[in-house]
């Protein structure tokens, strides 16, 4: 009796699951949530876990600073201790609800990195650290309503041509007059009264998902050769030729704003996700030659681009001093860290230009030294790993090049603008996700987090399924 009673409900499980998979599939609404959620599948207790030594390992980090610079605990602990606390709670709790499956070690390790971040820069500039909590505050309603709105990754594949235009807009609307602003040089901020943000952070996001529609719809044109041209077989220009259009019209759009940083970004984003989309080693090669032959292009064309490589390849000259003494002074920074570091508090980074947003990584690295400078790369490299472990683990094509690129956005991000402040590439000026101070950026970091959680979920979701398939016709 039992067992008829097992197998019964196995093939209700399977049956409710086919059918809500048939109903996607013809873009109805499924009707059941399969698998179940047991009380047992919605513990998270290791992300909890992990979370609560985020908060540890930062609240040290907060008074050891403070200790440091004013030799007195900080009156403000309790407020510190308080959002840090509750913010983190309130998302952990919105993923219970509405991701259970989800990865527990991106929040966590976000959290980690967003609080080393905010110590420092309450380290040098206070009314700087409000501003950042602020935003933490922001980036986390964006995370809860991205979980409780965005039900499937699947969905957002049917606006391929709608993001791509909201991500030109987005790209385009520092040139408006009155609203754009031009700082150090580029033109990428946008001022709606007091407030200043970046539109290329959101607008990196939506290229991402157009990237991946389109690579997951064109997959087996892109990696088949079928036109004969001059005796071999290629690709379909025809196939080509779209997206490299609106590839180059992003790329175009921010060389008018003289913005490298992005500029480099979008290049190395675009190329990896075709390469992982086709698995073609020419692509590669064709994405080297259009390097070589655009940094010479853009190195005729573009003052900030010659003067960047300028920088980069002899900072220590008369002529450059002037402009490269932020990279110089963050050298002496690193080099005065040593392997423990001075302490926090303790460092004199503060006469760096840029301290808390492009040259964050050279002040940690001052005070936490070779050992911190490890831990933060340690942390970046456990979040692009878990990006990409999701993006393996997808179903579809379209989401799995999507986590990829969004993986991808802030590993390449970070490698930038770190191998920058070390002279492996010319400096960029991008800000280091989650750690550097900037509202927009931020936000859309916490944005690909949430991201990557409902993907998680759902990959998690269909291979319960599945796996309920399985037993039931076993």
């Amino acid at each position: 009796m039992r067992d008829s009673l097992r197998r019964r409900l196995r093939h209700d499980q399977c049956y409710d699951y086919c059918g809500n998979v048939a109903r996607r599939e013809r873009g109805e609404v499924a009707t059941l949530s399969t698998p179940p959620v047991t009380g047992a599948s919605r513990s998270r207790s290791t992300e909890l876990w992990l979370m609560t030594l985020a908060w540890v390992i930062v609240t040290a980090f907060y008074i050891l600073m403070y200790l440091a610079v004013q030799g007195h605990l900080p009156a403000s602990l309790g407020l510190f201790l308080g959002v840090l606390i509750s913010v983190s709670l309130v998302l952990h709790v919105a993923i219970r609800r509405y991701a259970p499956y989800a990865s527990q070690v991106l929040l966590p390790v976000a959290t980690l990195l967003n609080g080393i971040g905010f110590v420092e820069i309450a380290r040098w500039n206070p009314k700087l650290a409000g501003d950042q909590a602020y935003w933490f505050v922001v980036s986390a309603v964006i995370v809860v309503l991205t979980l409780k709105f965005v039900k499937s990754i699947r969905d957002l594949d049917r606006y391929r041509y709608l993001t791509l235009s909201a991500a030109l807009a987005l790209m385009l609307a520092p040139f408006t007059p009155h609203f754009g602003e031009n700082i150090n040089g580029a033109r990428l901020w946008v001022a709606l009264g007091r407030l200043t943000f970046q539109p290329i952070e959101i607008a990196k996001v939506l290229l991402v998902f157009f990237f991946a529609s389109y690579f997951a719809a064109n997959r087996e044109l892109l990696s088949t050769p079928t036109q004969r041209f001059a005796g071999r077989l290629i690709i379909p220009p025809k196939v080509l030729v779209p997206i490299l259009a609106a590839w180059g019209i992003a790329l175009m759009i921010l060389g008018g704003e003289n913005d490298i940083g992005f500029a480099m970004l979008l290049f190395a984003l675009f190329f990896a996700m075709l390469w992982v989309t086709t698995g073609l080693k020419s692509y590669l090669v064709l994405g080297f030659a259009t390097f070589v032959g655009g940094a010479i292009v853009a190195d005729q064309l573009f003052v900030q681009v010659q003067q960047r490589v300028s920088y980069w390849l002899d900072p220590w000259s008369a002529t450059n001093f002037y402009h490269s003494s932020q990279l110089a002074l963050g050298w002496f920074s690193l080099a005065a860290g040593g392997v423990a570091g001075t302490g926090l508090g303790l460092g004199q980074s503060g006469n760096i230009p840029q301290v808390t947003s492009d040259m964050i990584f050279a002040a940690l690295g001052e005070e936490l030294g070779f050992v911190g400078i490890i831990l933060i790369l340690s942390l970046f490299a456990v979040f692009v790993g878990e990006g990409f472990r999701i993006a393996q683990r997808s179903h579809s094509d379209f989401v799995r090049l999507t986590a990829t690129g969004l993986t991808a956005t802030i590993g390449l991000q970070s490698f930038f603008i770190m191998a920058g402040i070390l002279r492996i590439v010319p400096f960029t000026g991008i800000t280091l996700p989650f750690m550097a101070y900037g509202g927009s950026s931020l936000f859309a970091n916490y944005l690909i987090v949430a991201l990557l959680l409902r993907i998680s979920h759902e990959n998690a979701e269909e291979r319960r399924g599945g796996e309920i398939v399985a037993v039931a016709f076993d």
